[in-house]
C-alpha cells in the first residue's frame, strides 16, 4: 500500500507498505510496529539542494572563467589573479548560502564530514549530484560562451607524473579540509570568518599547486568540465586523491581539538564565536 501525506511543514511524506504483512494472520501481540516513511521530501531539504547546485555552477564559473580569459587573452589575468577569483569566488558562496546548505561545493568535503559524523549518510548522494549537476552546468555555458578559436579545456590535468599530481592533489586537499573543520566545526573557533580562512586557503593552494595538477581539491570541479568536454586523462587522480586528502585532513583535526579549557574561558578571548557551516 502506498500513502502520501503532507502538513503545514511543506513536507510531504510518501509511505510504501507491504500488504503481505498488512494482512498476515499473526496475531496482535506479534504485529509489525508502524514504520516510518521510507522517502520523505521537504521543502528545506530542496532548497539545500537548489543551494548547493547555484553555488557550485557559480564557483565553477568564476573559476573556470578566469583560466578561459588568461588562455585567450595573452595571460592577462595571470597565476595570481586565477589564484585571487578561486579565493574570493569561495568566501562570497560561503558567507552567501552557508546558512542554507553548508556552502560545501565540494564531494570531498560531504564525505569527510559523513564520515565524521557531522554530516547524514543518506544525504550525500544527493549533495554529490547537486555539485556535479553545478560544475558540468557552469562548465557547458563556458564551452558556448568560448567557442572556436577560443574553445579551450579549462578542466584539470596532470602537468608532470601521474604520481605527483595523486600527492600534490591529496596534500593540498588534506590541508583545506584542516582548516575548514577548525573554522566550520570547532564552536571555539572565530565562525563568522569561516569564510575569509577558506577562500585564503584556497587562495594559496591554487597559487602554488595550479602548474602542477591544476589544483582542483574537488571531484566535481574536475569532473563537469570533463564531462563537457570528453577528456578524462588522469581522470582517477582527481577522483581519489581529494576525497582520501579531505578524510584525512578531517580526522586529523578531530584528533587535534581536544582541549581540557572550558568552551566559556576561550569564548571570553574571542571576537567571534559562532560556527558558520550547520551540521
Amino acid at each position: 500500500m502506498t500513502e502520501i501525506s503532507s502538513n503545514g511543514n511543506h513536507e510531504i511524506s510518501l509511505t510504501v507498505e507491504d500488504d503481505s504483512i498488512q494482512n498476515s494472520p499473526c496475531p496482535p501481540p506479534c504485529k509489525p510496529k508502524q514504520e516510518s516513511p521510507l522517502i520523505t521530501f521537504s521543502l528545506p531539504f530542496m532548497q539545500k539542494m537548489l543551494a548547493e547546485v547555484v553555488g557550485t555552477y557559480f564557483l565553477i564559473f568564476a573559476g573556470c572563467a578566469s583560466v578561459a580569459v588568461n588562455t585567450d587573452y595573452d595571460k592577462v589575468v595571470t597565476l595570481p589573479g586565477i589564484s585571487i577569483v578561486w579565493g574570493l569566488a569561495v568566501m562570497v558562496l560561503i558567507y552567501s548560502v552557508g546558512h542554507i546548505s553548508g556552502a560545501h561545493f565540494n564531494p570531498s568535503v560531504t564525505i569527510a564530514f559523513a564520515t565524521c559524523k557531522r554530516f547524514p549518510w543518506k544525504q550525500v548522494p544527493a549533495y554529490v549530484a547537486a555539485q556535479v549537476l553545478g560544475s558540468t552546468l557552469a562548465a557547458g555555458t563556458l564551452r558556448l560562451l568560448f567557442s572556436g578559436k577560443q574553445d579551450h579545456f579549462v578542466g584539470t590535468v596532470p602537468s608532470g607524473s601521474d604520481i605527483q599530481s595523486f600527492v600534490m592533489e591529496f596534500i593540498i586537499t588534506f590541508y583545506l579540509m584542516f582548516i575548514v573543520s577548525g573554522v566550520a566545526t570547532d564552536n571555539r573557533a572565530t565562525g563568522e570568518l569561516a569564510g575569509l580562512a577558506i577562500g585564503a586557503t584556497v587562495l594559496l593552494n591554487v597559487m602554488f599547486a595550479g602548474p602542477i595538477s591544476g589544483a582542483s581539491m574537488n571531484p566535481a570541479r574536475t569532473l563537469g568540465p570533463a564531462i563537457v568536454w570528453s577528456q578524462y586523462k588522469g581522470i582517477w587522480i582527481y577522483m581519489v586523491a581529494p576525497i582520501l586528502g579531505a578524510v584525512c585532513g578531517a580526522w586529523v583535526y578531530n584528533m587535534v581539538r581536544y582541549t581540557d579549557k572550558p568552551s566559556r574561558e576561550i569564548a571570553k578571548s574571542a571576537s567571534f564565536f559562532k560556527a558558520t557551516v550547520p551540521t
